[in-house]
């Protein structure tokens, strides 16, 4: 599985890194800092899920 980030859609809400902070990383501003495609450790998909499903601008995808 792997999450999908799109950096032009992220407002720097936090809502993603503060759902699922072992996932989603802020940069020094507060925008996500993970940019495009991203790998999810074993273990950690349901808290990617949670992280996408919480940003209000859709700016990250789950794909399986």
């Amino acid at each position: 599985m792997k999450v999908v980030i799109d950096n032009a859609m992220c407002q720097g809400h936090g809502r993603c890194y503060t759902e699922a902070p072992d996932v989603y990383t802020p940069d020094e501003v507060g925008y996500i800092a993970q940019e495009g495609s991203k790998e999810v450790l074993q273990g950690l998909e349901s808290q990617a899920r949670v992280g996408a499903s919480v940003c209000p601008e859709a700016a990250i995808r789950v794909v399986d």
